[in-house]
Order: structure tokens, then C-alpha cells, then sequence
């Protein structure tokens, strides 16, 4: 590729009005009204209405902030690419980003916890409104983890230091997928930097399973989670609630005990159809073992508290005899153990299998870093807060884009289904009273647009 013309010959101005940046903004925003999302916010947002007017009309300010999120946007200033060319004319309602700021900066806990309500009610009608948890009567997951999302300076409320020795503000994400479908975020809390993880797991893990069960996961309903959340009230959280439950263990003496009883004729050898990476070993494993085991958790506390499930192993070669951690004993200087802790009604493959895919947390994670929640935009901690909450809803939002335009976008990335099917410049021409947009020709992924575009401008069904 070159430059067609001379350098003189090339000139630029920014002096048309009928261009927009954003051509798949408008479906997209289409598909959040069709939703209820305005009337949701207009319901459930009650701010306190000043003389400049901070807390009135609370829908149109969530509506910027969310299409400005799902165009882009990671910070409030950013908000201003909503306010271009054709916009003011294809939008209405678009609000100026001091006036989302001062929004976001009038928000205390109960108005977050409102906006927390919004996005609750708001994923059932996206999942009800397009295929966006596939299988999820049949089998789902409710994955948790945590997050520190980095901060710098000094006038960040809440912010600190955490488990990752990293200054910021602690973000803790609830998940909820189908093996047919990609996750979407069913919960969110901000909490400060050096908050524990399983600080409040068991109401935030109770509140997850309900949205999940909400949208539509009424058959096998398993909750995943990292050593972090291994506790009695998070697992007994998800026994009340008819979930299953799959956590990795910490190796303490009971579970090592375990785990010795285990006779060397039930390990069963497994082949991973990708390798894994081994941080001790700093090399590349593709094969191991795994057996099970019965065993009862929590034997400290009270007997309703204590449960007696399965305890799935999964054993490595160590391939540096000299890094066995001190006090493992004979049993672990061969081996390396990983352990969960499970009722998966599934069979030993199919139970460790599916436990290992609880990274998809992580994916997660990254994409919400990679888009909305780049930074945490404001000084004010519930100001953050919000955002977080608005950053997830968004990303569902755009996740349920994607599954109407096709089975790519589907299981992109966000920031794939940006580029692809938002992120499209368009030229407005307006005639007999009716909008059109005139899109770029030949454009890649033309047609799952024209399929996102056509299915949310349909009648309703009623």
C-alpha cells in the first residue's frame, strides 16, 4: 500500500456535518431501548435533584454514558466522542461529559446499589430479547473472581494495596455462561485495594446464582471459583440455592491427608488437547493425572456447616525435584497436587475438565480492562463504583450485539465486535422524514451488520 497522490496534493478538514464516526451506535442503542434500559434507570435511579440539576433525567445520562462506553470511551472526558458531526441529529439526549462527571461524582452506595438493581433487571431482558445464553436451561456456570484495577496518585478513595502488591482498587466480578454461549457479567462490587476476596463472597455469589437462575439457567447450575473463595458460607451460599459448587483447595494438612490415602491404581493419566504452562517448573505440561477422593470440608465448624463431597485431584510430574516446598514430605517430591473440591454430578473427566474452564473469568477480566474499565475514571470512590457497574452492563450490551449479528461476533471479544460492527463511519442523509445511513462499501463484516440492523428496526414480538 502507498499514498495515491503527492504529498501537496493532500489536504484535510474536519468541516463535514452529516458524517458519524460510530454508524453501529444506532442499533446498538436500538437494541437497549428495546430492552427497557432507559425505563429501567428511570424506575430504579433515584438522585437527589440539585439546583444545577445533577440528579435529573437520570435514563438520558445513563444512556450517554453507555453508548460512550460501547463506543470506546474509558474515561469521562472521553464521553465528548458522542458530540460529532451527525450525532446531535441520529441521538438525542447526548449529554456533555462534566455533566456525566457530575452525575457520577452525586452517586453514595445506595444509588449504586440502585444502579446494581438496573443491571440485575437488565441481562434477563437482553437474554429474553436475543441468543445471548444459549443451553443455559440445560447447563451453565457461575464463575467469581477478583481483580485489582491499578490506580495512580494519591486522590483515589479506596485505593491501596492488595494480595497483588499492586496500589489500586479491588473489583470483584460474578460471570454467568453456557458451554454454547460466551459469559456475560451478571455482578459487580468495587471494594478498596487491600480488601480480602472473599470479603462479602457468599452474598455476592447468592446474588449471581439468582440473576443466572433469572436468565434462564434452570438446569445444572455449577459455581466455580479459585482457593480465594474456599470457604464454608460461600459453598453452603451455593447449596441453598440449588447450585453445585467447583473450588480449588488449599493444600492444608487435611487435604494433603486426602489425598495420601488415595491408592496408586485410581490415578487415571489424561492428555490436555492444549498444553499448560508450569510456573514452579517454567515449562510446559501436557499430561497428568487426576483420581478422587471422598471428603468432608470444614471440619472446625459447626456439623450443619460442614459438607461432604468430592475432592478431585490432579497430579504433575515435578520436573525440578530440588523446588519441593518444605514440609510435603515423601508423597510431593515426585508429584505436584492440584485439588477441588466439588458436587458435580459429571463424571472424573468431565468434573476436572470443566473446573480447569473456569478461567474464563479471566477473559472476562481482561476484556472489561481492555475497554470501559481501563481506568477508574474519578477521584470518588462510589463515583467508580458506578462506572464499574455501567462498564459491565455495557459489556453485555455489546456481547448481546454481537450474538444478533452473527455466530462470530458471538463469541468475540468486545473489542472485536467494536471494531467490526460500532466503530463504522457512516455519512446521514435525511429524506421524506426518514434517516438513512450510508455505510462504506464493501465493508468486511457487512452483512452481520445488516443482520444486527435489520433484527433490532423489526417489529417487536409480541
Amino acid at each position: 500500500m502507498q499514498s495515491s497522490h503527492a504529498a501537496a496534493a493532500v489536504s484535510s478538514t474536519f468541516d463535514d456535518p452529516n458524517l458519524v464516526a460510530y454508524g453501529g451506535l444506532e442499533p446498538v442503542v436500538r437494541l437497549a431501548e428495546r430492552c427497557g434500559l432507559p425505563a429501567l434507570a428511570g424506575e430504579h435511579i433515584r438522585l437527589p435533584v440539585s439546583k444545577d440539576g445533577t440528579g435529573a433525567f437520570p435514563a438520558a445520562k445513563l444512556m450517554s454514558l453507555v453508548g460512550g462506553m460501547a463506543a470506546g470511551a474509558d474515561s469521562i472526558e472521553d464521553m465528548d466522542r458522542l458530540r460529532h458531526g451527525a450525532m446531535g441529529r441520529l441521538f438525542s439526549g447526548v449529554r456533555a461529559p462534566s455533566t456525566l462527571g457530575s452525575f457520577l461524582r452525586s452517586f453514595t452506595h445506595g444509588h449504586v446499589k440502585q444502579l446494581h438493581a438496573v443491571a440485575r433487571r437488565f441481562l434477563p431482558e437482553l437474554a429474553r430479547h436475543t441468543p445471548l445464553l444459549t443451553g443455559a436451561d440445560q447447563v451453565a456456570y457461575v464463575d467469581i473472581d477478583d481483580t485489582i484495577r491499578r490506580t495512580y496518585g494519591y486522590a483515589k478513595q479506596g485505593a491501596g494495596y492488595g494480595y497483588s502488591k499492586v496500589k489500586g482498587l479491588n473489583a470483584l466480578l460474578g460471570i454467568v455462561s453456557t458451554p454454547l454461549s460466551a459469559p456475560v457479567i451478571a455482578a459487580t462490587r468495587l471494594r478498596k485495594g487491600p480488601s480480602n476476596s472473599a470479603r462479602g463472597a457468599a452474598a455476592f455469589v447468592a446474588e449471581t446464582i439468582r440473576t443466572a437462575r433469572v436468565c434462564g439457567a434452570s438446569g445444572l447450575l455449577v459455581m466455580r471459583a479459585d482457593s480465594a473463595f474456599y470457604g464454608a458460607d460461600v459453598i453452603n451460599a451455593c447449596r441453598a440455592l440449588g447450585a453445585r459448587f467447583s473450588v480449588t483447595v488449599r493444600m492444608n494438612a487435611s487435604v494433603k491427608a486426602a489425598i495420601a490415602h488415595i491408592d496408586e491404581t485410581a490415578w487415571t493419566s489424561i492428555k490436555y488437547p492444549k498444553a499448560v504452562w508450569d510456573e514452579e517448573g517454567q515449562c510446559w505440561i501436557s499430561d497428568a493425572e487426576i483420581a478422587e477422593v471422598p471428603y468432608t470440608a470444614f471440619t472446625s465448624k459447626p456439623k450443619k456447616q460442614q459438607v461432604t463431597a468430592r475432592l478431585i485431584v490432579r497430579r504433575v510430574k515435578r520436573l525440578n525435584p530440588d523446588a519441593v516446598p518444605a514440609g510435603q514430605g515423601t508423597l510431593f517430591n515426585t508429584w505436584r497436587y492440584h485439588a477441588a473440591f466439588t458436587d458435580s454430578p459429571l463424571a472424573l473427566r468431565d468434573a476436572e475438565r470443566d473446573h480447569r474452564r473456569h478461567a474464563v473469568v479471566e477473559q472476562v477480566i481482561a476484556d472489561v480492562k481492555n475497554s470501559a474499565f481501563a481506568h477508574a475514571p474519578s477521584g470518588r470512590f462510589q463515583a467508580n463504583a458506578a462506572w464499574l457497574a455501567l462498564a459491565a452492563l455495557t459489556h453485555n450490551l455489546t456481547r448481546a450485539a454481537g450474538a444478533l449479528a452473527g455466530t462470530f461476533h458471538a463469541r468475540a471479544t468486545t473489542a472485536t465486535i467494536r471494531d467490526h460492527l460500532i466503530n463504522v463511519p457512516a455519512r446521514l442523509a435525511r429524506s421524506a422524514r426518514r434517516l438513512t445511513l450510508h455505510l462504506p462499501e464493501r465493508w468486511p463484516w457487512g452483512e452481520d451488520f445488516s443482520q444486527l440492523f435489520s433484527t433490532v428496526h423489526a417489529p417487536p414480538v409480541l
